[in-house]
């Protein structure tokens, strides 16, 4: 087996009791620890008109993150492009690449990380039709290779700074379309098993069967999303467990913006559908003990044909969220430099 590469995503989650001030600080400092535990990539997600998390901005954050790390590349988990104009977007990933260069994922993703209302509102123009998207997509490509836009060759248009590197460009997708997609324009692909658990290692194969090859990518690339949680303490283990059976099921019940510890569900009960929805919902995420998560994501890895996971982890301390990357650097034996855990 090829060996693993771990990264993160940060939904920059609040917990019940904390705010979003101290949850964009700890985004900071997870960063730092990342970075020094030997983490591949942090990418930061866009979600909006939400109370349980903190940006709807992550290229701000990536510039941020960017002054406080080293090696680690930083992007986006992703921008969801039809909130934005093309030419914003690849002249604020240009500043970044260009303040850290070589360091920079632009991943891209169609949903509006959002309800429709609030996505209108990020865009009135926005018709949703993926035809648009996929536009976007072509024009970005010819901004970031410095190339005359289709339809507007009497006018140059350039995405400034023009600088010599260019930020790797990747599709998130839950869905086997937008790996083809990722496939035409020849990007890296990362697919969302935390978002849909069916069909993801379908759509890798499909990618990497159908994958033109593109001046920034020859060779396909892959990574896939989940939600983790690694303790070898087998009580937290449980209540990380149960908050994300909650969580995950609150979200088909419709309550986006609820905040809740482990006290005010311990007592929850299911019915017969409930626990087929948990069921099927710990489909998008890995729970367990170091020997658990290094059997379960070196499954994953088989069955996906990847070498890399993304993780996003929610728990009730920030102790507990640091120590479970720190548990799994360990268990892959990420290049770590001195890194030691980080106390709420």
């Amino acid at each position: 087996m090829k060996k693993i590469k771990l990264s993160v995503l940060d939904q920059t989650p609040i917990r019940k009791g904390s705010n979003a001030a101290e949850s964009l600080q700890e985004s900071i400092e997870l960063a730092k620890f990342a970075d020094e535990l030997g983490y591949t990539r942090y990418w930061l997600s866009e979600h909006h008109n939400s109370r349980t998390l903190a940006t709807g901005s992550p290229e701000v954050m990536i510039a941020r993150l960017g002054a406080e790390t080293k090696n680690i590349r930083l992007g986006s988990g992703g921008m969801m492009m039809p909130n934005h104009s093309t030419l914003r977007v690849a002249e604020n990933f240009r500043v970044l690449e260009g303040l850290y260069p070589n360091r920079i994922d632009l991943g891209m993703g169609r949903a509006p990380g959002g309800d429709r209302l609030t996505a209108h509102l990020l865009n009135p123009s926005n018709k949703f039709d993926p035809q648009e998207y996929i536009q976007q997509l072509r024009d970005l490509k010819h901004l970031l290779n410095d190339e005359p836009l289709e339809g507007i060759s009497e006018v140059s248009v350039n995405a400034i700074p023009i600088i010599n590197t260019s930020p790797d460009l990747w599709i998130l997708t839950s869905s086997g379309e937008s790996a083809l997609i990722a496939a035409h324009f020849g990007m890296a692909m990362s697919f969302a098993q935390f978002i849909n658990p069916i069909g993801g290692a379908q759509a890798i194969q499909n990618y990497k069967a159908k994958f033109q090859p593109s001046a920034e990518l020859t060779e396909p690339q892959t990574s896939v999303g989940i939600f983790g949680f690694c303790s070898d303490d087998e009580e937290k283990v449980k209540r990380v467990q149960a908050l994300m059976d909650y969580r995950l099921l609150s979200f088909e019940r419709g309550q986006f913006n609820k905040l809740f510890s482990y006290d005010d569900i311990k007592d929850e009960e299911y019915d017969a559908l409930e626990w087929q929805r948990v069921l099927h919902n710990r489909q998008r995420m890995a729970v367990g003990t170091s020997s658990q998560m290094k059997e379960r994501l070196e499954q994953i890895c088989e069955e996906f044909d990847t070498d890399e996971i993304i993780m996003s982890t929610f728990t009730e301390t920030k102790e507990d969220r640091f120590n479970s990357y720190r548990l799994l650097a360990d268990v892959f034996k990420l290049e770590s430099s001195q890194a030691q855990i980080i106390h709420s």
